[in-house]
């Protein structure tokens, strides 16, 4: 706010407003600071607020995303600094938040040299290397290198890579989630599984075809063929014994932003192995140091409160991981979802920056305030309110609290409503 004498009238509907008591946080952009006994205030013009976001503007590169709800025309730029810290973005269906994730991941890109790997399940994102018709002239030119930066891994007709997974880039635990064994229950079976993984050749997927287990000497290895054969696991798409690995793209990346076109696969079994095998190669790779965004979308479905069988109950502990020592090592994550309560809670707890899009659920509200305390009540209500596109960010990413506008995309989006035809008034009869 703005400080005036205490003799000056303040405009508005309600008249001249003097405050003898404030409590709250806010910001006193003119005067010494000094106590007052009485002073009248008022709200910040739109100059006075952008004129004190320019003196207060740290040195790093900012990450304009859109502008200030409260003041048309400033500018709402986040500090990319901040993303060293984990980011919570949250809003229900219809709220933009798809959206407004591609705008800030087309800010990173372009404002910053931070390499990026999305988990899309529903093919949002691949559209980042491709510059949308009519797109703003000043963001295109800022955008003009990121499309040569960007590797698309998936099985739609836009991929720049067939999303392909070796059996043996798996660590043991997912090994044996995918073939449903137990290391107790299942013990004959386990122990033929880690037998066959020592002796096989470095780089020789063991599971190349059916065959090769169901006509092996071994009947405990006939036994393991016999139960992929079961399971339809050799059947699946994402095998590719032949063909580049994403496993190994991510161990020695050869593109800044790796965008893994889960929505792609034919079945959620195997969307659920490829994000597993991705969180857990990036924790794997982590003593490299190299900094990185790790995007999880959907996240209630990667890394659940409830996990509803062992793959996802394997990425979302090692999501859990990653939330609890991944900034030590550089891997900060970026989580997207529309229930936040289904979201596993020592990811969400972990999150510093808290990006909010509209929300109706007073319980959804109610934990988010419980998790994001530094966030002031009245504001984090406020959510109930916004229309599309608005959101409340805060954070390490935008220290002092705002409501925000979202701006234009640059790239293509990837997914998109059905077209709302069936409400087309029917002609008369």
């Amino acid at each position: 706010m703005a400080s005036v004498d205490a003799d000056e009238s303040v405009a508005g509907p309600g008249g001249q407003v003097r405050v003898r008591l404030a409590e709250g946080v806010g910001t006193l952009l003119e005067g010494d600071g000094r106590p007052f006994h009485d002073a009248a205030v008022r709200p910040a013009r739109p100059a006075e607020v952008a004129a004190w976001l320019e003196r207060v503007r740290p040195s790093r590169a900012g990450l304009t995303v859109g502008e200030l709800l409260l003041a048309p025309g400033v500018p709402a730029t986040l500090d990319s600094g901040g993303l060293d810290r984990h980011t919570f973005l949250c809003g229900q269906s219809g709220s933009g938040k798809t959206y407004s994730l591609g705008v800030l991941l087309e800010r990173v890109l372009a404002e910053t040299s931070l390499r990026v790997v999305v988990l899309d399940p529903n093919s949002d994102y691949v559209g980042l290397a491709q510059v949308r018709d009519g797109a703003d002239p000043t963001l295109a030119a800022r955008y003009a290198d990121v499309p040569a930066q960007v590797a698309v891994w998936g099985n739609g007709p836009g991929a720049d890579r067939p999303l392909r997974l070796r059996f043996a880039d798996l660590e043991g635990p997912a090994r044996a989630a995918l073939l449903g064994l137990d290391p107790i229950r299942d013990r004959e079976e386990y122990a033929v599984l880690a037998e066959l993984l020592r002796a096989q050749e470095d780089g020789q997927p063991l599971m190349t075809g059916a065959d090769q287990l169901l006509e092996a000497d071994s009947p405990g290895a006939r036994q393991l063929g016999a139960r992929a054969l079961n399971l339809g696991v050799l059947d699946w798409q994402v095998w590719g014994p032949d063909q580049p690995s994403l496993v190994q793209e991510l161990r020695q990346p050869t593109a800044r932003c790796t965008v893994v076109d889960l929505g792609s696969l034919d079945t959620v079994q195997e969307q659920r192995l490829v994000a597993e095998a991705v969180l857990s190669t990036l924790w794997a790779s982590r003593l490299s140091r190299v900094p990185c965004l790790v995007v999880i979308d959907e996240a209630h479905n990667i890394c659940p409160a409830e996990p509803a069988n062992a793959m996802t109950r394997l990425s979302s502990e090692r999501a859990v991981q990653i939330a609890a020592e991944g900034r030590k090592f550089g891997l900060y994550l970026l989580t997207s979802t529309q229930r936040p309560h289904k979201v596993h809670e020592n990811v969400v707890s972990q999150c510093d920056n808290l990006l909010l899009m509209r929300m109706n659920s007073r319980a959804d509200l109610a934990d988010l305030g419980r998790l994001f305390s530094f966030v002031p009540e009245g504001l984090m209500a406020g959510a109930t309110s916004f229309r599309m596109g608005q959101a409340l960010v805060a954070g390490r990413i935008m220290p002092n609290v705002a409501y925000v506008r979202m701006g234009e995309r640059v790239s293509r989006e990837g997914g998109a409503d059905i077209p709302r035809t069936w409400a087309a008034p029917r002609p008369p009869s």
